[in-house]
């Protein structure tokens, strides 16, 4: 930065001037700025005192999909980051001597891995110190590549697919459980509870619903049954009329769902439109609480599960709930718990470092040990959680109802 004073204006007096205006950090991923802006020049031959040094800023990327079928998830995870962000700004941040202000960078992915990776670039281009997502695993997968390249911590809070630590990146992390959790949870239960002995298998044909059904399928054949039939539909579609036909005449005890609630609903609704008796499961992605709304009545067919502790069984979920639903009048619909406390995560490791710079950041996020809202956070060397948990639900009164809790 330059200043220019008046002729009077002595050596000593422009440095303290510049000293007070705060320096700029300069750096490739993790960048940060002062929020300090010029000073003008003094109109009078005497020096004007110096301006208030402000915070510096500090990006932290969020992206979901924020438009397009799925956004009431997405801003569900977006909220989830934002309230940390604004619980940890209230409270004062330093870091080596500074004053933090911290901003969340919020990019949309319209659920599309193209989208995703035009986002993903975006966020390295703003140079954010960490990214919080992506929600689907069919985005996250290939926008991890792109962190990795630049050296900045991934924490997804809700990809699921195994394939997304499986690549080798140092960059990658989740804090929810994995479909090699999931998809045996759920067989688990269809086989010892429900003694399916006819199970049909559908997919959306995303990574995502394609590979939790391939866990769910790889499941209940190790335990002795054989699926009945194999189905795929797409993440677009809204008639399901050609294989529920062939689901009819088979008469399966379970159908197994690997989708999204947009899909999954309409699916289920229509299944017991056509007088199709079988109970249905699905993943994490179908069990939300708007499941019910476009499924019906139907919704009691259903057993889903979610790749976590449920809420009602986190030690302060009623208190977050709370929180959640005083700062933007919705309910919480799924994942928002683990978005939030993903942002504690980073804010731990750019504490433990010391540091804003974004790779001290993600050499500490390796090594975190924190316990927080959704349960104790610890990763393994490919960035899963080293323990993991299955939240079982059904629907009572068309509202999600715990049925059992599976641990790693």
């Amino acid at each position: 930065m330059r200043f220019k004073f008046a002729h009077a204006v002595s050596i000593a007096a422009a440095v303290a001037m510049a000293t007070a205006c705060g320096k700029k950090d300069e750096g490739g991923a993790g960048t940060v700025t002062s929020a300090a802006s010029s000073a003008a020049a003094p109109a009078a031959s005497a020096p004007a005192p110096a301006p208030a040094s402000e915070a510096t800023i500090v990006k932290i990327g969020h992206v979901a999909p924020l438009t397009g079928l799925q956004a009431h998830l997405g801003k569900d995870n977006e909220n989830g980051a934002r309230l940390a962000l604004e619980e940890i700004s209230a409270q004062g941040l330093t870091i080596d001597g500074r004053s933090i202000r911290l901003v969340l960078d919020a990019q949309d992915d319209a659920a599309d891995p193209r989208t995703g990776e035009e986002a993903a670039q975006r966020l390295v281009d703003d140079h954010v110190i960490a990214v919080i997502g992506h929600m689907n695993s069919g985005v996250s997968i290939p926008a991890s590549k792109i962190y990795s390249d630049a050296g900045i911590a991934q924490i997804s809070p809700s990809t699921t697919n195994p394939d997304y630590t499986k690549q080798g990146f140092k960059t990658t992390f989740r804090v929810v459980a994995t479909d090699a959790q999931q998809g045996p949870a759920l067989a688990g239960y269809a086989l010892k509870t429900l003694h399916a002995k006819k199970v049909v298998v559908v997919d959306d044909s995303t990574a995502y619903g394609r590979g939790l059904a391939d866990e769910f399928a790889k499941a209940v054949q190790a335990g002795g049954v054989k699926l009945a039939a194999r189905e795929t539909t797409t993440e677009k579609a809204r008639n399901y009329k050609a294989i529920l036909t062939k689901i009819r005449r088979i008469q399966p005890d379970v159908v197994m769902y690997g989708g999204m609630d947009v899909t999954g609903g309409p699916f289920v609704k229509e299944a017991a439109a056509q007088g199709i008796k079988a109970k249905f499961l699905a993943g994490d992605g179908v069990c939300t609480d708007k499941v019910a709304e476009l499924a019906g009545d139907a919704v009691q067919n259903l057993v889903c599960s979610e790749a976590g502790l449920a809420l009602s069984k986190m030690d302060k979920g009623a208190d977050f709930a709370q929180k959640y639903g005083a700062r933007f009048h919705t309910p919480v619909q799924i994942y928002a718990p683990f978005t939030y406390d993903a942002m504690y995560v980073i804010v731990d490791a750019m504490k433990r470092a010391n540091s804003i710079e974004a790779p001290k950041v993600l050499a500490a996020i390796a090594t975190t040990d924190y316990n927080g809202l959704t349960g104790h956070i610890a990763f393994d060397d490919r960035g899963d959680l080293k323990a993991g948990t299955i939240t079982l639900f059904d629907f009572k009164d068309k509202k999600k109802d715990v049925l059992d809790v599976v641990k790693q």
